[in-house]
């Protein structure tokens, strides 16, 4: 499902440190043939800065404990939309107005919507 580098095994690691902490309407995206900087998007919301940045703290901690470390966070301070950059999955945290207000989703409508198991 993904290209060489991260298998669905890696893929299902993410989604699971994104679900570990409730996180609000989880798509992904697979974004391979629509942008050369990544492979998947995995976009979810939280329902309040400190919960998107709860989030975030999580996804980070579950994923260093597998020895995935991110290549880039921004926004963590503020947490209106946090990046977590993982080279070829790329984390996208909202606080819902902001999701709503940027609609990453509409913006990638070509990509393919990845199924998952959802836990919530």
């Amino acid at each position: 499902m993904i290209r060489p580098g991260v298998d669905h095994t890696d893929l299902d690691a993410y989604i699971d440190a994104v679900l570990g902490m409730k996180a609000l309407d989880v798509i992904v995206l697979d974004v391979r043939g629509l942008a050369s900087f990544a492979d998947s998007f995995i976009i979810c919301s939280g329902r309040s800065h400190r919960q998107v940045t709860a989030i975030a703290e999580h996804i980070q901690q579950e994923l260093k404990a597998r020895g995935m470390t991110p290549y880039g966070l921004e926004g963590l301070q503020e947490g209106h939309w946090i990046l977590m950059d993982y080279g070829d999955v790329i984390i996208h945290i909202f606080y819902e107005p902001v999701r709503r207000f940027y609609d990453l989703e509409g913006l990638w409508s070509d990509a393919k919507r990845i199924e998952f198991g959802d836990a919530t």
